[in-house]
């Protein structure tokens, strides 16, 4: 059985093992935030599969993009690509470096050793003349792939506000040096700009030379000019992507404790409060706000519901909220609301009453499905 023995392939290797017995090729191309799509989504290196991080291995049903799925939608969702619990895997994207990283992060959470990232993934393929096809490979079998998690490797919002304190690790954030500071807004629109406190910067395209990854020696020395001190990395970027490049990138360099912020900037800016946009609301148009939000679980309110909200404010205060709320995004409005509960100073005894008008509304129909329980999770959550 063929056992890969580094994170990073050359198309060079993959080529002459291409035949060999089980290797899995992964496509986990995404289109970059910036809506970048100039790959030929049409051209594919010969026996790909795709790997469908948008969809098929993140949590859809979570409020932010990429989340990391259960053990067990990985796991059936990896043996609905053959993958067995040995299987060689390689995987690439079609920017060349961007999201394969991903791909082999989440392997290596849940189990899985015997994987790499293409280096320079289909354009470096694609300029060595390499064959090329034109469609997914498909003949193949269930797998009996078996996950196992390893926790230490990924970090969620309240781990990351602990890293942040916590003077043996460093946080390092992949994004691009403008979106860091502040001095360009965020690609996703409502986003506040901001940084995780105590962070440093290392935009993963540093580590990068015409799409493939620098040296061994050359990663070395950025990540020591980063990182003076602190013994445990953690890498934060826009959404759990790019920050899993400098993941690998730490691991050529011979770094091993080191850990990914699945949110990233994108959970961490959204649920941290920015008093530049504070509100001037009154209790009862914070309410209506509050309601109104966790009635668009299944995007759009109800007449049972907009009945519940009626009976809470007046009519006058419902229909200049709901103007409102219909021009803002999900990030605008969880920013509206925290710094807007923060303002008020609710107690938590007023947050419990909240949370229990909440209830009633989502029950309202007679129905509390799945959208409305996470929905109720989730804003318990920021609530608390």
């Amino acid at each position: 059985m063929l056992q890969i023995q580094s994170p990073l392939v050359s198309v060079e290797w993959l080529h002459e093992h291409l035949e060999a017995q089980n290797l899995i090729v992964l496509d986990a191309t995404i289109p970059k935030v910036s809506g970048d799509v100039s790959y030929d989504s049409g051209e594919l290196i010969p026996k790909s599969r795709f790997f469908d991080i948008k969809t098929k291995f993140s949590d859809v049903n979570a409020e932010f993009p990429n989340t990391l799925p259960s053990i067990k939608q990985f796991q059936d969702e990896a043996r609905k690509l053959g993958v067995n619990r040995n299987s060689p895997i390689v995987a690439y994207d079609k920017h060349g470096i961007y999201s394969s990283a991903r791909a082999w992060w989440l392997f290596k959470y849940f189990g899985h050793e015997n994987v790499a990232v293409l280096d320079g993934g289909f354009p470096e393929w694609k300029e060595c003349g390499f064959d090329i096809e034109q469609q997914y490979f498909i003949d193949f079998e269930e797998g009996n792939f078996f996950a196992t998690e390893h926790k230490e490797l990924m970090t969620n919002f309240e781990g990351i506000k602990e890293y942040s304190h916590d003077k043996d690790a460093l946080i390092i954030d992949a994004r691009a040096k403008k979106r860091f500071s502040g001095e360009v807004p965020e690609p996703r629109k409502g986003l506040r700009s901001g940084t995780i406190p105590n962070s440093k910067n290392l935009p993963y395209t540093d580590l990068l030379i015409n799409k493939k990854f620098r040296s061994v020696s050359e990663l070395k020395e950025i990540f020591e000019d980063v990182n003076f001190e602190q013994n445990h990395l953690v890498f934060s970027c826009g959404s759990g992507i790019t920050a899993c490049n400098l993941a690998l990138a730490a691991t050529l360099a011979g770094y091993d404790k080191l850990t990914v912020y699945d949110g990233s900037w994108t959970e961490y800016g959204s649920l941290t409060k920015s008093f530049l946009d504070t509100p001037n609301w009154s209790k009862d148009e914070l309410i209506a706000y509050i309601l109104l939000y966790a009635s668009h679980s299944d995007l759009k309110e109800d007449n049972h519901e907009r009945n519940v909200i009626i009976s809470k404010v007046d009519m006058q205060t419902f229909q200049k909220i709901h103007d409102e709320f219909s021009n803002d995004n999900d990030f605008q409005s969880i920013q509206k609301i925290l710094a807007s509960i923060e303002r008020h100073n609710y107690s938590k005894e007023k947050l419990e009453e909240l949370l229990v008008d909440i209830k009633a509304l989502f029950f309202a129909d007679g129905d509390f499905d799945i959208r409305e329980h996470l929905m109720l999770l989730f804003l318990k959550r920021i609530l608390k």
